[in-house]
């Protein structure tokens, strides 16, 4: 059985192949999630845009983001200078993404589910421009 956190690492390492697979370079943030400064969990850029994701993936059809988690995207997005939104993996659905209004906070973390997340957000290639 797989373990959460390489779970995780598995879905960004598939993101990751994903972008470099339609001219994107992409990388992970060795310390995302484990320093002291914020840092997303992929960067990603064609050389015109550039855009800083926080990677998840689940099996279920909801996933639950820690407003730390959040916060810091958007505190390092604005000093990096780029766009950053919610990337998750639903088990056999895909890659979907999301702005973070359109999260829905609890007193704790912020949520979205399935649905919501797909009717909301949009695809791998809407994502990257590729209509």
């Amino acid at each position: 059985m797989i373990n959460t956190k390489s779970k995780g690492s598995k879905a960004e390492r598939e993101l990751i192949h994903l972008f470099w697979k339609n001219n994107w370079a992409a990388l992970r943030s060795a310390g995302s999630g484990s320093t002291k400064y914020p840092s997303p969990d992929i960067l990603a850029s064609n050389n015109i845009r550039k855009i800083a994701i926080e990677a998840k993936s689940v099996k279920n059809n909801y996933i639950y983001i820690n407003k730390k988690q959040i916060f810091e995207l958007i505190e390092f997005s604005r000093m990096f200078g780029c766009e950053y939104y919610i990337g998750a993996k639903f088990e056999k659905k895909g890659w979907y993404f999301l702005s973070i209004d359109d999260l829905k906070e609890t007193e704790k973390s912020f949520c979205v589910n399935f649905k919501e997340h797909k009717e909301a957000g949009f695809s791998f290639n809407e994502l990257i421009g590729n209509w």
